[in-house]
């Protein structure tokens, strides 16, 4: 057997096991509104087509024009897709470059660590809908673009869970080969990136999962207040508002919302099996 066979078996087994949870829902669904339809209840939510129309339904409204005339649902997201997808990258970037840093400052000096720490975790307590909409409204004022400002958002909602995990990394690696570093006199960049750095990645990659997804939703987020015409939130508002006459056109938003969460969860998994061969499962 050769070596590229396991990594194309494990590629192999997680599109199955994805392309089964993906046929358990929809049949968890299908069959919500068959049975909750037939028994005539309403409980938790109503089975009929406005609130939960039928999967395919969904997937057909994405290939119909989103007005008469106009451009197909599916090519008017997917440009919209792009202009999110690049707020969310930005933030994503500049939340884990800043997380990374405090992490490493964190551990570089208890002062530091005891005087701001405590400020990083109740920044994570102000509610993101309050703070957004005054984001984006300053970002104008200063002529700062739109997309800069809500990539600012997708930072804020990047950088706490690096920062967390980026800590707790740096002072996992065995107090003993720590102490050998120092034995041989080597220097602190050279302690943080010989031992420290390495045995910090899982825990770094972890934090980068969940901010990847974290991202994405302060864009959207980010893409509600008033005057913003462009990305996937300002189509999700859109849509919300025409729900009760064709719901179909929110839930194609959000089927391809998620689809550019999991784009952005793939990055970093591609990213963490090359740049961590260990974590590579079997």
């Amino acid at each position: 057997m050769s070596r590229g066979q396991p990594a194309t078996w494990g590629v192999s087994r997680r599109t199955l096991a994805f392309i089964a949870v993906f046929a358990v829902v929809i049949g968890v669904w299908e069959s919500y509104k068959l049975i909750w339809g037939q028994l005539g209840w309403t409980i938790p939510v109503r089975p009929d087509n406005v609130v939960m129309p039928h999967v395919w339904d969904m997937v057909i409204e994405l290939f119909r024009p989103v007005r008469r005339g106009g451009t197909l649902l599916i090519v008017d997201l997917s440009l919209r897709s792009l202009w999110t997808l690049r707020e969310a990258l930005v933030g994503f970037a500049v939340g884990a470059v800043v997380g990374f840093g405090l992490g490493v400052l964190f551990v570089r000096s208890r002062l530091a660590e005891r005087a701001l720490l405590p400020y990083v975790v109740a920044s994570q307590t102000v509610p993101i809908l309050a703070i957004a909409p005054m984001v984006v409204v300053w970002g104008g004022r200063l002529d700062i673009p739109q997309w800069v400002a809500v990539s600012v958002i997708a930072a804020y909602l990047t950088f706490f869970p690096v920062t967390i995990n980026t800590l707790r990394g740096l002072r996992s690696p065995d107090p003993d080969l720590l102490e050998l570093m120092r034995s041989y006199a080597a220097r602190p960049g050279e302690v943080l990136w010989k031992v420290q750095f390495p045995s910090a990645l899982p825990f770094i990659f972890t934090a980068l999962k969940v901010s990847a997804t974290a991202s994405l939703v302060g864009s959207l987020i980010g893409e509600l207040p008033g005057g913003f015409q462009h990305g996937l939130g300002r189509a999700l508002l859109t849509f919300s508002s025409q729900f009760a006459v064709q719901s179909e056109k929110l839930y194609g938003t959000v089927i391809v919302c998620a689809v550019v969460g999991l784009l952005l969860v793939t990055l970093v998994n591609q990213t963490e099996r090359r740049l961590v061969p260990s974590r590579e499962t079997s």
